[in-house]
């Protein structure tokens, strides 16, 4: 069963230096029927700003990924961590115990694009803890390469849960192919371009749930960037 998330039934939040579009309930934005997908709580496509950003906040017990698309992310936590994240970054922050931290635009002339990725882990209560990578375009180019994963394989980052994240550029008139394992379930986002999915039409921001499927074909219409998440 494939079930399809349009771009524009997500929800939106603007508060001028913030806009935000949320996939699943988040804040004030809520849906009973977009809870989350299996372990995947939030995607947030959020667009902040120069010079603004999320001041010193806490969290705990959750998995939280950053995703830059445009422009760059100034990241400071509690546990010493202080960082720059870039489009090609990927950096997961385990909150486990609690931690406090912020995130901004690191610039005060260019707008931020990100994907903010929350995945309940395995087990609570965890070291707080951070990792970040980087992945060049060619990796990813007409391929799915493996960016997040339970084991850390491939080169990936590890987060505390069974799910992986496998992240495309997928050039126009390319396809990719996927098998799902045995009660697996797949959610995929498109971050920006037009593909088929299973012969299904997804456009920029749309998604797709994906339960009881034994194979994907993803095809590109044009050029596009998109996620792919393998769940329990």
């Amino acid at each position: 069963m494939i079930t399809i998330r349009k771009s524009e039934e997500r929800g939106r939040v603007n508060h001028g230096w913030l806009d935000s579009y949320h996939t699943f309930s988040f804040a004030n934005y809520y849906d009973r029927q977009h809870m989350g997908f299996r372990t995947l709580r939030v995607i947030n496509e959020d667009c902040i700003s120069p010079g603004r950003g999320f001041g010193a906040h806490p969290h705990r017990d959750m998995e939280i990924i950053s995703y830059a698309l445009e422009g760059a992310i100034e990241h400071q936590d509690s546990a010493g961590n202080r960082a720059i994240i870039r489009p090609g970054d990927v950096q997961r922050m385990s909150a486990g115990t609690g931690i406090v931290h912020s995130e901004y635009n690191a610039s005060d002339v260019d707008p931020l694009r990100l994907l903010q990725i929350w995945i309940l882990p395995d087990r609570a209560s965890l070291t707080p803890s951070y990792e970040q990578k980087t992945y060049a375009p060619e990796e990813k180019r007409d391929r799915l390469r493996l960016v997040v994963s339970g084991d850390g394989r491939d080169g990936s980052v590890t987060i505390h849960q069974d799910a992986e994240i496998y992240a495309s550029l997928l050039s126009a008139g390319k396809q990719i192919e996927y098998n799902i394992g045995d009660d697996r379930h797949v959610w995929v986002q498109v971050i920006q371009g037009d593909v088929t999915f299973n012969g299904k039409s997804l456009m920029t921001g749309d998604a797709a749930a994906v339960s009881n499927e034994k194979h994907l074909e993803i095809a590109a219409i044009a050029d596009t960037e998109l996620l792919l998440f393998d769940l329990a």
